[in-house]
């Protein structure tokens, strides 16, 4: 008898990397923003994200939350990626955005709120008990099709990026 093929072997875990998202912060939460700080990471009910900055990504933060261009929110869900819930948020720009760099303002996108809902190690997108975003190596190919110069990227479990 040799040893069981791979299909056969349904014992074994499956090995997958995982990745840690810190997005550029280009705003924070307006004063729109609902969210129960009782809980850690906050619960955010009603998200506004007020730009103050834009360097060109498509996916930007400010703890806990992410939100993504109107493009990549798309993408996200025609490759069925799971643990992603793409919801309204509401934008704003700040008016010293708009008065030191009107013409970067004038280029910002629609933006979608990227609500990470998946359970730990078993879906494309969650969030760890310090807010961190985490994706597959399935999301995180499909993000690397859009911009993420200023996202810094970190395997999941190195400590260095935890």
């Amino acid at each position: 008898m040799g040893s069981p093929s791979p299909d056969e072997n349904n014992d074994a875990p499956l090995s997958r990397t995982e990745y840690t998202l810190r997005a550029e912060v280009a705003g924070g939460l307006g004063p729109q923003s609902v969210l129960d700080s009782s809980t850690n990471p906050p619960a955010v009910s009603v998200l506004h994200y007020d730009f103050v900055s834009w360097l060109g990504d498509d996916i930007v933060a400010s703890f806990p939350c992410s939100i993504v261009t109107e493009a990549l929110a798309k993408a996200i869900a025609d490759e069925g990626l799971t643990g992603a819930q793409i919801d309204e948020v509401i934008v704003t720009k700040n008016p010293q955005f708009e008065h030191f760099f009107p013409d970067i303002a004038a280029l910002l996108p629609e933006w979608k709120w990227l609500r990470p809902t998946g359970q730990p190690h078993d879906s494309d997108f969650w969030q760890d008990e310090q807010g961190i975003l985490i994706v597959s190596d399935r999301a995180l190919n499909l993000l690397r099709k859009f911009s993420l110069e200023n996202c810094r990227i970190g395997t999941y479990g190195d400590s260095a990026f935890a």
